[in-house]
């Protein structure tokens, strides 16, 4: 049984335009291209919202999105502190660091608003090596401070963040249906938090303390391709980042995300730390 979705498991990631032959590639093959090889996971890349609305960037001001050199978006982020964004492990080692760029107050893709910085320091939590075994979890430190409201981090005493049937919001550029349009811009969906019981029934593979699971039992609303690493937030509090899935919005498979409760002190640390000196 955990084999079986081990193989159908799907990221939430997407490279686009010139690294487009690549988003086809099993993930060990993208990841091969910008860094040592780790455990290869069988799976393919892809995430999105699906089911979701147009949403307005100065409701979510922290949210932001990662493109490589040429402009092409891959996956989302989430603004922790005014030059620090954090995301999913596996968008880090999708681009070179020299190539990563943020794109931050942009509502729509193709827009020319907004500020885009570079990458001067990525950190990875040091577990990581598969989405499907938890520490999905990154931080970007750039190379300038950005003006706009970080999200804010919960504690690990803020259990309730996690309890079953809390409604959540995911946000982001992914595409709006599993292997349709890419979104042109930002779009959001409310999802239940689902209980730790229910997910494991739904994967074997799945790990309490470092992943969270939210969506419908009916299926129908979910982050999809190009929204991994993306905000799950309860208000302005980061609960996950968009991590995995079992395609997109299916009955019965909810969207998997990193607990940022465990993470949240890391992610302050790191997000303290200094690429340049201004």
């Amino acid at each position: 049984m955990a084999k079986h979705a081990r193989r159908d498991r799907k990221f939430r990631f997407l490279l686009a335009g010139a690294a487009a032959v690549a988003a086809s590639l099993p993930v060990a093959a993208v990841a091969a291209t910008s860094g040592p090889a780790t455990t290869p996971p069988a799976p393919q890349v892809q995430p999105r919202i699906v089911g979701g609305d147009q949403a307005s960037i100065e409701d979510y001001p922290y949210a932001v999105f990662l493109t490589d050199a040429k402009g092409n978006q891959f996956c989302g982020g989430v603004l922790v502190s005014s030059s620090a964004v954090a995301t999913a492990a596996h968008c880090a080692s999708a681009v070179s660091q020299s190539d990563l760029r943020v794109v931050a107050g942009r509502e729509e893709k193709s827009g020319s608003d907004g500020v885009v910085a570079r990458v001067v320091r990525v950190w990875t939590e040091p577990g990581f090596t598969d989405p499907g075994k938890g520490d999905d979890v990154a931080v970007f430190n750039l190379d300038r401070r950005l003006p706009y409201q970080p999200v804010k981090l919960p504690s690990q005493s803020d259990t309730s963040l996690y309890n079953a049937g809390t409604n959540a919001t995911v946000v982001g550029w992914g595409r709006t249906s599993d292997g349709g349009a890419r979104a042109t811009s930002l779009r959001k969906a409310v999802v239940p938090i689902v209980s730790d019981s229910s997910c494991l029934s739904s994967y074997g593979n799945y790990d309490a303390k470092s992943m969270v699971c939210a969506g419908y039992p009916q299926g129908g609303v979910d982050a999809c391709q190009g929204d991994s690493g993306g905000p799950l937030v309860e208000g302005d509090t980061l609960v996950g980042l968009v991590s995995w899935g079992d395609g997109c919005a299916k009955p019965g498979k909810p969207g998997v995300y990193a607990r940022v409760g465990t993470y949240a002190d890391d992610i302050r640390a790191q997000s303290q730390q200094r690429g340049l000196l201004w």
